[in-house]
């Protein structure tokens, strides 16, 4: 079964907006962020959502439930919002709501790398999780391989939704480092990676529930 899931990022928040760390941590969205979810559902509004997900944060929340607004006022069943920790965002442990440019430098520095760009650029995306959780004091935040195991619980439970059927469209609440992680796992050539989905962006993917995860995603749109 081929569900087409339109994962959308949470309108800015304060901390978006103060360059904070915002993993499982949570702030309100911005007047703009408020902005951004309703530019987010009017891009949406023609898509019948057969499910809509979204992670246990009020950004998440709020962002979801206007657009989900927006759909219904188009003439859509509104479905079910289901929100969940499988869909939250990494987490930083010790480093939540730290400016991002410090936390960053604590993580890359014992490896001779000072930004999150850096150390991307060297050592690789799964490294600045792994780095991050070696350099917390508490070790709290996610490893890359704990980070992927949640993630792939998030699509499970997509996956085992008895009502969906094949070709449906799902709505999908997202966060920015979640969505650029998936896009550097399951891109093809020629996608521009060089920014962080925007607030309230919008990328689509094709997810293949009969398949293993690590083969299961297509990205067909992204950052739009």
């Amino acid at each position: 079964m081929i569900l087409h899931v339109h994962l959308v990022r949470h309108g800015q928040t304060f901390f978006n907006r103060y360059n904070r760390l915002q993993g499982w941590s949570n702030s309100p969205l911005t007047e703009a962020g408020i902005a951004d979810a309703d530019k987010a559902g009017n891009k949406l509004k023609d898509i019948e959502f057969k499910a809509a997900y979204c992670s246990d944060t009020t950004r998440a929340q709020q962002t979801a439930e206007r657009i989900l607004d927006i759909n219904e006022a188009a003439g859509h069943p509104r479905p079910a919002l289901i929100s969940d920790m499988h869909f939250r965002e990494q987490f930083y442990g010790y480093f939540e709501g730290i400016d991002m440019g410090l936390a960053w430098y604590a993580a890359g520095a014992p490896h001779g790398m000072k930004t999150y760009n850096e150390i991307v650029a060297k050592a690789g995306l799964a490294a600045t999780r792994d780095w991050l959780k070696q350099a917390d004091p508490f070790h709290d935040a996610e490893s890359d391989e704990e980070y992927w195991n949640r993630v792939e619980g998030a699509f499970a439970l997509i996956a085992n939704n008895k009502q969906l059927r094949d070709g449906d469209d799902v709505l999908q609440i997202s966060h920015g480092n979640t969505l650029l992680s998936l896009a550097h796992r399951f891109a093809g050539p020629g996608l521009d990676l060089s920014e962080r989905p925007a607030n309230g962006s919008v990328t689509v993917v094709d997810f293949d529930t009969d398949k293993p995860f690590a083969e299961a995603i297509s990205i067909t749109q992204y950052n739009m």
